[in-house]
């Protein structure tokens, strides 16, 4: 099992969706205990975002990451429109 690291602007983010949005807090946190089991078979990104996993919440969200080493690193989570303009 990996290790999980947040970041701190995703930290911030995922306590506010706690407070509006309970049942989304509830999947996006469900999803990041599913990618710690198995983190490599989400897909990967290509070009600059290489080295970078995503996968979608709740159709039109995305929760990027990546692994280093033993650890799952959680970058972002936003609208799929606006992740990768980032």
């Amino acid at each position: 099992m990996y290790k999980i690291l947040i970041e701190e602007k995703l930290q911030e983010m995922l306590k506010k969706l706690y407070k509006k949005d309970k049942k989304r807090y509830d999947i996006c946190m469900r999803k990041i205990e599913e990618i710690v089991n198995n983190p490599e078979q989400y897909k990967p990104l290509r070009h600059d975002m290489k080295n970078i996993r995503r996968v979608h919440i709740a159709k039109s969200f995305v929760l990027i990451f990546k692994v280093e080493n033993d650890t799952v690193k959680f970058l972002d989570l936003d609208h799929h429109d606006k992740i990768y303009k980032k």
